[in-house]
This record gives structure tokens, C-alpha cells and sequence, in this order.
């Protein structure tokens, strides 16, 4: 198990082995005044949470916020279950998102569509958070968690409609959870820097996601805190990456809808084309082939298909 890795001052990023993969998915931890927690992923990550504030020396018990960026269960799924290790916490969501963490019955039945029987293994138990204990932060909201230090909520679609990022003043930064696409840090360590979208069902939006990183490139930031993985310095990169492979996205995408009838044979071909393309990109990098970081990309690449699938079935209905 990994330790939790310093980004700044009071910045710690802890590894939550979502899907047992190492640098997957993580939760931010801010020792401010009011320890604040960013992202819980899935309830089987919780036991590498909590053991990542032990090794901080950190207590369950002073966590004052636990701020979940939207509540796709890779994000939020561990949020309630975590809630029982933090008697003197309260969750902050996005108010699209707040009524399916107090009532999770519609995210349990979607997953478990998906999943099947995997479901248990990846995401049991999602427990409901009392109304009681759900903080709703709208746009530009702000959340004061030390003498010299608020965060700020910026509503953020594209990838989902209840989801928000938070800008942090310390490091001129923000959390963007998905919005901002994935980061590859096992790339990165070989030299290659790879963001790609994510473009997930069901509420994936191109243009929404276009006007999300505009939102972000106009307020001049030098650090993106991505959901999976880890800490960009270098937004700029990131918004030009996750632009032109949005494009290329969409593009495979509505080449595969117009090819092919069926939502599966649709999907398969996008994954595919995708796949060469993203392929092609890092191999002329130097990356070979049997490079660990391609079972992430892969698998990512495909949920992605199956969102830009669904987009274009949401647009061929209005």
C-alpha cells in the first residue's frame, strides 16, 4: 500500500485503490483549519482511505467536510459508509446530486444493471446520508475552512449534470474531478503526458464540456487536480489534449452511429477506432505496447464508447 503523497503545504493525495489499481482513483485531503476531504470513491476504498489519514496522522473523528466533486459511485459510492468513521462530518454535493446520496436506490439499480455480478465485489455497501448531514453548494458558493482560505464551487456539466469542481486558493488550483478528463500518471513517470476526456453514460455532453474548460482556461489556474489521477501543473496542455481528443472522440463515434444499427455493435466500433488512435499516439512517444497504463486506458476508452453512444441516441431523439 502506498503512502499518501504531498502535493503542497497542506495538500495530501491519498490512493484509494478503486478496483485494487494502484493511482486509479484518489481522495484529496486539505489539513486546513476544518479538515476537508475531496472525492471518497467506491465503499471497498475505504479502508485505504482511512488508512491513508492514519499514516497522516489524522483522525476520522476531525474530518469536518467530505466534498464528493458528483455522485457516480466511483466518486461518492464509499461517501456514506465513510460517514460512519466521521460522527463530526457532513457531505457537500452538488444540488443535482444531494436526493440520490439521501435516497441511493436509483444509483444501486443503475450500477447493478451495468455490473451485475460484479456489483457487490466493486461497490457494496452504498449507504443513504441523512438529509441532516448533506451540505448543497450551488454555483460560486463559497465554504470557509480556514482564517485565510475558502473554496469555491464552480457548477461544471459536460461529464454529468450534478457535478461541480472546486477552485482552492492555495496553489491556484481546482478539483475537477471528471469534467477536465483522466490523467495518466503512469505515463507520465515515462515521460508522456495524456489527458483524455471522459465521456461516460448517461449525461455526457460535448458542448457542455467544451464550455466547462473555457470556464476553467478564463480563470488563469496553475494547478488541475484531477479525479484519476493526480496533479497536472500544466493546465494549458490539458485543455488543448482533452479538446482534440473530444473531437476525435465524437468523430469515431457518429462515424461508428451511422455505420451500424445496434447500441453494442456501435459501441464496439468506437472502442476500436478510438483505441488505434490512442494507440498510434503513444507508441509514436515511445511507449510500447505492453505498458501497464493501457488496461487503464482501455478500459476507460470503453465506458467512454458507451457515453458517446448514448449521446448521439439522445440526440437522434429530440
Amino acid at each position: 500500500m502506498s503512502k499518501p503523497q504531498q502535493l503542497a503545504e497542506k495538500l495530501f493525495l491519498i490512493d484509494d485503490f478503486d478496483l485494487n489499481w494502484h493511482e486509479r482513483t484518489g481522495t484529496y485531503v486539505l489539513v486546513e483549519e476544518e479538515l476537508t476531504i475531496i472525492e471518497t470513491s467506491a465503499s471497498p476504498s475505504i479502508p485505504y482511505l482511512l488508512q491513508g489519514l492514519k499514516d497522516l496522522q489524522l483522525a476520522p473523528e476531525d474530518i469536518k467536510y467530505i466534498i464528493v466533486t458528483h455522485i457516480h459511485l466511483d466518486h461518492a459510492g464509499g461517501a456514506g459508509l465513510l460517514l460512519q468513521h466521521c460522527p463530526n462530518a457532513t457531505v457537500v454535493v452538488h444540488p443535482k446530486g444531494a436526493r440520490h446520496l439521501a435516497d441511493p436506490s436509483r444509483l444501486i439499480a443503475g450500477a447493478q444493471a451495468v455490473y451485475g455480478e460484479k456489483f457487490s465485489e466493486l461497490f457494496d455497501p452504498i449507504l443513504p446520508i441523512p438529509t441532516d448531514r448533506l451540505i448543497v453548494m450551488n454555483d460560486q458558493d463559497q465554504l470557509k475552512i480556514g482564517p485565510n482560505c475558502s473554496l469555491t464551487f464552480f457548477d461544471s456539466p459536460g461529464h454529468a449534470n450534478h457535478h461541480f469542481s472546486i477552485y482552492y486558493p492555495s496553489g491556484n488550483g481546482i478539483f475537477t474531478g471528471d469534467t477536465a478528463g483522466v490523467f495518466y500518471p503512469q505515463l507520465k513517470r515515462d515521460g508522456v503526458e495524456l489527458y483524455l476526456p471522459s465521456t461516460s453514460p448517461n449525461q455526457f455532453d460535448p458542448e457542455k464540456m467544451r464550455e466547462s474548460l473555457l470556464k476553467f482556461e478564463e480563470m488563469n489556474l496553475d494547478r488541475i487536480y484531477f479525479g484519476h489521477y493526480g496533479m497536472s501543473t500544466r493546465p494549458n496542455e490539458v485543455y488543448s489534449q482533452v479538446r482534440m481528443w473530444l473531437n476525435i472522440f465524437v468523430e469515431a463515434a457518429e462515424q461508428a452511429y451511422q455505420q451500424h444499427t445496434k447500441f453494442e455493435t456501435r459501441v464496439e466500433a468506437t472502442i476500436q477506432k478510438i483505441l488505434a488512435q490512442v494507440s498510434d499516439y503513444i507508441q509514436t512517444k515511445g511507449i510500447a505496447e505492453d505498458h501497464p497504463a493501457y488496461e487503464v486506458i482501455k478500459l476507460d476508452i470503453d465506458i467512454c464508447s458507451k457515453g458517446l453512444i448514448d449521446f448521439l441516441d439522445r440526440k437522434s431523439r429530440n
